[in-house]
């Protein structure tokens, strides 16, 4: 009787998940934070490049317009296109870096990286034209690509399931502090020197991340067991050993993943002849083309909302503006806005509705901007000399921004999606975010002159955030909390998220009140209590 409860014992214990035996205390915590920063580092220098136009051209129209003698002659063309080809080459290089990803290791692109990004950045500061300083910027936008994206992936395969979504938000919050660290330099640097301590910022993650193991899933797809089980020991380091077991929880997992493996082959194996056709005939579904129009329009809004070119340009237009606070310490103050707000966003993200975010930022982004364009009109006129208004208004707009529409479309960008054409998608979606974001930089002096100047740029921004909060309130499904079945259901029924609550109010008003019938229920337990009686009594005899 004994020996037949300890097996039963072990049946319970050997069938329960590997999350019952996962050490709850922080300490069992600290290999994942550790490698999550490690292997996140590389932002600094994508942060870095994003904005390093906003110090940069600035610095070469004062030089031409003193007259320098080494100065390089540029054309607003030349600006737009300085500032927006980092974008459109970063989906080129996330493509082929998807495959070196796969080839060589999650981590080893991230080393590899540093080569195009000390290449671009010493292109930078040796430029004496513009065909120069274009030819390092593309460089420095592979290197982001491959710096950037591969260290998400990373996270995600070694983050405990419940820890996933704060160690991923590491990586923008690092593109922030990037941001913050450029600005600062350029207030006190030449654009040369900076260029030239970005190459330390470059080789500094390369050997940062040789502190870390690989990641696990990866080595067992390529039959390193043998490493697997060094980085999961090392991951897992100070996690206890499980109770009624003799392996520990690194072999626990690496078993886990092994058997993962296997049925992940055996699935490839089935599906290998059609797969592709397969996949092709799925983007022709409702699942896959509903979301990709959803979030190509969204953002379309969020990109020319101003989101970006108020990053790119952020001295220039701050300039523009008429403001009397210098424009690099305002800079400055905007980007460690932008950090801080990152960081709170992670809470923000874990407790409310994306739908509800996106609304309230959308409209303080609206009326932001709105208030900041009629005062740098007042400004212009000589109507008022509160030059901080305009300031205090940028920043209460990046800070609403940060909320919603700059961050919440980034995000549901991969939940939209079926599983089986999630990674295709979200990489075509990248793709139409970076282009769109490619075409709005370009646009911004052309829709400067168009617009009558600064304050009639920041009127667009306005309309185009209250468009981008109705297109939203409209159209966008919401994801908090819901699996990502219920997700995929949702776009084989629904086109618009008005038609939910259309339904929802109808089912409302055709729900009818419940009637309990006492009597039937008691006659119910009546008979099932005579069978069971009559049944007892058949055993019996």
């Amino acid at each position: 009787m004994k020996r037949q409860e300890e097996q039963f014992n072990e049946m319970i214990v050997s069938s329960r998940s590997l999350s019952y035996y996962e050490g709850k205390k922080f300490k069992t915590l600290l290999p994942q934070i550790l490698a999550a920063i490690l292997a996140a580092s590389f932002n600094i220098v994508y942060g870095i490049s994003l904005a390093y136009s906003a110090i940069l051209i600035p610095q070469l129209e004062e030089e031409a317009k003193n007259n320098n003698t080494d100065a390089i002659q540029v054309t607003e063309s030349d600006n737009s296109l300085i500032a927006s080809v980092l974008v459109i080459v970063v989906p080129i290089g996330a493509i082929v870096g998807g495959f070196i990803m796969d080839y060589m290791g999650r981590l080893n692109i991230i080393k590899l990286a540093a080569i195009p990004s000390c290449i671009g950045w010493v292109l930078i500061a040796l430029a004496y034209n513009v065909p120069m300083l274009i030819a390092g910027r593309v460089l420095t936008g592979i290197a982001a690509a491959w710096g950037t994206g591969p260290a998400i992936v990373y996270m995600t395969e070694i983050a405990r399931p419940d820890m996933r979504g704060s160690l991923i938000s590491t990586a923008p919050a690092f593109v922030s502090l990037g941001t913050v660290l450029v600005y600062l330099k350029g207030w006190v640097m030449h654009w040369r020197l900076v260029a030239w301590l970005c190459i330390a910022y470059s080789i500094v993650p390369a050997f940062l991340i040789m502190l870390i193991p690989e990641s696990p899933p990866w080595l067992v797809s390529k039959g390193r067991v043998k490493q697997a089980k060094a980085a999961l020991e090392w991951i897992n380091k100070y996690q206890p050993q499980p109770e009624f077991r003799t392996e520990t929880f690194a072999e626990m997992q690496l078993a886990s993943l092994q058997k993962e493996h296997m049925l992940k082959l055996q699935e490839q194996a089935r599906s290998s002849g059609n797969s592709v056709k397969r996949k092709f005939k799925m983007f022709l579904q409702p699942t896959a083309y509903k979301p990709l129009l959803i979030l190509a329009g969204l953002f379309f809004f969020q990109q020319f909302s101003g989101t970006y070119i108020t990053l790119f340009y952020a001295v220039s237009f701050f300039e523009d503006v008429g403001t009397n606070i210098n424009p690099y310490l305002a800079s400055i103050f905007l980007g460690a806005v932008r950090f801080a707000m990152s960081i709170v966003n992670t809470g923000l993200m874990k407790r409310y509705m994306r739908r509800s975010l996106l609304t309230w930022s959308a409209l303080g982004m609206a009326a932001c901007m709105g208030i900041s364009g009629l005062f740098t009109t007042w400004i212009r006129n000589g109507t008022t000399n509160q030059s901080w208004v305009p300031v205090l208004m940028l920043v209460i707009y990046v800070v609403t921004s940060m909320v919603g529409l700059l961050s919440i479309p980034w995000t549901i960008a991969a939940e939209l999606f079926p599983i089986e054409i999630r990674g295709v998608s979200h990489a075509i979606v990248y793709s139409i975010a970076n282009f769109l974001m490619f075409a709005a930089l370009q646009s911004y002096y052309k829709l400067t002159r168009f617009f009558g100047g600064s304050a009639g740029l920041q009127y667009f921004f306005a309309v185009i955030s209250l468009g981008g909060l109705i297109y939203s309130y409209v159209v966008l499904p919401e994801t908090h909390r819901k699996k990502l079945s219920e997700i995929e259901e949702y776009f084989k029924t629904h086109t618009t998220y008005l038609s939910v609550k259309a339904e929802e109010k109808k089912m409302k008003s055709h729900k009818k009140p419940i009637v309990i019938n006492p009597q039937l229920i008691q006659d119910d337990y009546l008979k099932k209590d005579d069978e069971q009686t009559e049944k007892m009594l058949q055993d019996k005899v």
